[in-house]
């Protein structure tokens, strides 16, 4: 059922589940014999990286890392910061870094090179949705993806606006009444 805040659905449940499949298989194939490790960034990740997970046919370590880029606004500061560290030691490991969603990539470059700063033995990265039209850091080793968004405010399935919509089963692009209404009342997006 379609949320009234949601202006059409992009991905459909039915899809979503198809290529989380498609890719957990893809993932068993390539590190069977490499006990990786996932990595996970807070909070939009872990509906991915849970289904993910399901799908896959081999032992694997799982971890988490939040990061702050956006603060409370709808776009990207570029200025990221470490919230949540992870738990697991990743030297000489390889390193899955699983994302919802990549669009300037500025978040996931940094993300890299503080993990790679750690000498893993490969670091590879598997998204769910890759927003290219707003990509400012090209280069991103991006091996497992998912689905290309238009560059469009986007919704559910782990994507979030004020921590709302996170469970929706699809994803969809966001009314923009729905922001564009709490910028006038508050000055500005919060």
């Amino acid at each position: 059922m379609l949320n009234e805040d949601v202006e059409k659905v992009l991905i459909t449940e039915a899809e979503i589940r198809y290529k989380v499949t498609e890719i957990g298989q893809a993932l068993s194939a390539d590190y069977a014999d490499k006990d990786p490790v996932l990595v996970s960034v807070l909070r939009g990740g872990v509906i991915f990286l849970a289904d993910l997970i399901r799908t896959m046919s081999i032992q694997v370590t799982i971890d988490f890392m939040a990061i702050s880029s956006y603060g409370p606004a709808t776009e990207s500061s570029g200025v990221v910061k470490v919230l949540k560290d992870l738990e697991e030691d990743i030297i000489g490991r390889h390193v899955i870094v699983v994302e919802d969603i990549i669009d300037t990539g500025l978040t996931l470059g940094y993300l890299l090179r503080n993990l790679g700063s750690r000498n893993p033995a490969s670091l590879n990265v598997c998204v769910l949705l890759d927003k290219s039209a707003r990509r400012i850091l090209d280069n991103l080793p991006i091996k497992y993806k998912g689905f290309d968004v238009p560059d469009a405010f986007v919704v559910g399935y782990g994507l979030d606006y004020r921590q709302k919509y996170r469970n929706l089963p699809y994803v969809g692009i966001l009314k923009k009444s729905i922001y564009e209404e709490a910028e006038k009342s508050s000055g500005g997006i919060d």
